[in-house]
């Protein structure tokens, strides 16, 4: 497994992907909240904290992750690899985490350089150093639950085609509904508490409960629950794939 993650990251690393994913995350997060008037912009907010990036962090992965993911089976079945690792002394399961993993450290490299903002919103307060730390960890903590089922969904995506721009739109698409498609679904009801069921079962309820700097079992549990769901999806599409 372990030689799949380090293959997988120096697949990103040696070639423009990986840099181009990075830089493309920090360009736009920095256009909209620093650049750009708007909703999202900080200084038009009128409010030292950083509610405004992880309102925006989650809608521009929604893109990005598929594709860091969009080539991880697709260009293998594509080159005609895929044969080769699946005959190769290692699990199925060992080879989809080591995948999982490589995509997964590239969202992690394109998030740590966001804590810049967090000294700069910090500078920014009429009393420096007053913000919430509470908040902005968990924060933190849910966008990185978020990326990791992101992640775990384009893998998925990445079996269905070999071909990669099809992977990246079914990945996109998924992404979405699981993270907006409940929550606009329930607008459909006018029942608050059957408004409420259905919105717990996309994952922007959970990020936004996570977020508010309170850690409840059942948020981290969705993520986790649904993270190796598309894991296991994917490890039972590659079993059905002809060797």
């Amino acid at each position: 497994m372990f030689a799949i993650f380090k293959r997988e990251v120096r697949s990103f690393f040696t070639s423009p992907i990986g840099y181009l994913i990075v830089g493309s995350f920090l360009l736009l997060n920095g256009l909209f909240l620093w650049v750009f008037k708007g909703e999202y912009n900080i200084f038009d907010y009128g409010f030292a904290d950083l509610s405004n990036f992880f309102l925006l962090a989650p809608w521009i992965f929604i893109f990005l992750v598929p594709a860091i993911t969009m080539k991880s089976f697709s260009e293998e079945r594509k080159m005609g690899t895929l044969e080769l690792l699946l005959i190769k002394p290692i699990s199925i399961w060992k080879l989809v985490v080591g995948k999982f993993w490589g995509a997964f450290l590239l969202c992690v490299i394109a998030v740590v350089p966001t804590i810049v903002y967090v000294f700069a919103i910090s500078g920014l307060g009429m009393v420096e150093g007053n913000y919430d730390l509470g908040v902005v960890l968990g924060s933190y903590f849910g966008l990185l639950f978020l990326m990791a089922c992101y992640t775990s969904i384009g893998i998925f995506a990445s079996t269905l085609s070999d071909n990669q721009i099809i992977a990246f739109l079914v990945g996109v698409l998924v992404c979405f509904l699981i993270f907006n498609g409940f929550d606009a679904a329930s607008s459909l009801f006018s029942n608050g508490e059957t408004q409420q069921t259905i919105q717990e079962l996309g994952a922007k309820s959970h990020f936004d409960s996570i977020a508010r700097g309170v850690i409840d079992t059942r948020d981290l549990v969705y993520f986790i629950s649904l993270t190796l769901l598309f894991l296991y999806l994917t490890f039972q599409r590659l079993k059905q794939l002809p060797r």
